[in-house]
């Protein structure tokens, strides 16, 4: 006999509107498509009430969990899917997703996830399967916490979906150097108000070499040709840049 579940796909956008229409096609299995929008003034909002999208308007939160929070608390499904505007479900997830609101009464599900970066899908350097825990039956899931890198608070035990969503994770490399810039300056400053020993050659040192030999090494991120190199190269920098932002706090700190 089949239950009678009803889905709210979650999505939190900001000026998404390169992304979020390919997002927003491959959710028309949900019941219900909610976009928490966070202060776009380009033509997000637009695009997401052609697929008739219910739009929240919420940019008093400061991080994804508060935003991710507010769709749980606004959603009318009694399970919630979320994905990010730069997420596509295949045809072949969406059918497993209904297949398990036909089947289960409640559950908490990690959805492995396959990263494009550079126009490449990287099957190496840790970057697949890639689990998030995005599909909650309503009464598991209680809230998400954290600032930058949020997760959910669930009871009960977490399954794991067989077929993969899509990540455009990175189109261009000037992209790249953005979202790096921006996130980071976030990152820095979570490390420094939670007092992260002083920054010094070693550790810096040490951080860099950490993860060129994690990514590069030990995950085989090579085997993804060219772009998997200059993604883990990439991945190497990006940390540098957190820890010499951590580092210039520090610095600050301790001069005035």
């Amino acid at each position: 006999m089949e239950i009678n579940n009803k889905l709210t796909a979650i999505i939190i956008t900001k000026n998404e509107e390169k992304m979020i229409e390919d997002a927003l096609k491959s959710l028309k299995f949900a019941d219900e498509i909610l976009v928490v929008d966070t202060g776009s003034f380009d033509k997000t909002i637009y695009i997401a009430k052609k697929y008739k999208a219910k739009i929240v308007k919420y940019t008093s939160g400061e991080s994804f969990s508060d935003w991710r929070n507010k769709g749980l608390a606004e959603a009318k499904g009694n399970w919630v899917l979320y994905v990010d505007a730069d997420e596509r479900i295949p045809n072949a997830l969406a059918g497993e997703i209904s297949n398990i609101l036909k089947t289960k009464s409640e559950g908490a599900f990690a959805i492995p996830r396959k990263n494009i970066v550079l126009g490449r899908e990287l099957l190496h350097g840790g970057w697949y399967p890639d689990y998030v825990k995005r599909l909650f039956s309503v009464n598991v899931l209680t809230q998400w916490t954290g600032d930058l890198h949020e997760e959910p608070v669930f009871s009960g035990k977490l399954l794991h979906l067989e077929n993969s969503m899509l990540h455009i994770k990175h189109e261009t490399f000037s992209e790249m150097l953005i979202k790096t810039n921006k996130w980071s300056q976030i990152e820095a400053k979570l490390m420094f108000d939670a007092n992260h020993p002083p920054m010094n050659t070693v550790r810096f040192v040490s951080a860099m070499w950490r993860e060129f030999w994690s990514r590069m090494v030990l995950r085989n991120a090579y085997l993804d040709g060219k772009v998997g190199v200059i993604f883990s190269i990439y991945q190497v920098f990006s940390r540098f840049v957190s820890y010499a932002k951590l580092w210039e706090m520090q610095n600050e700190s301790s001069n005035i």
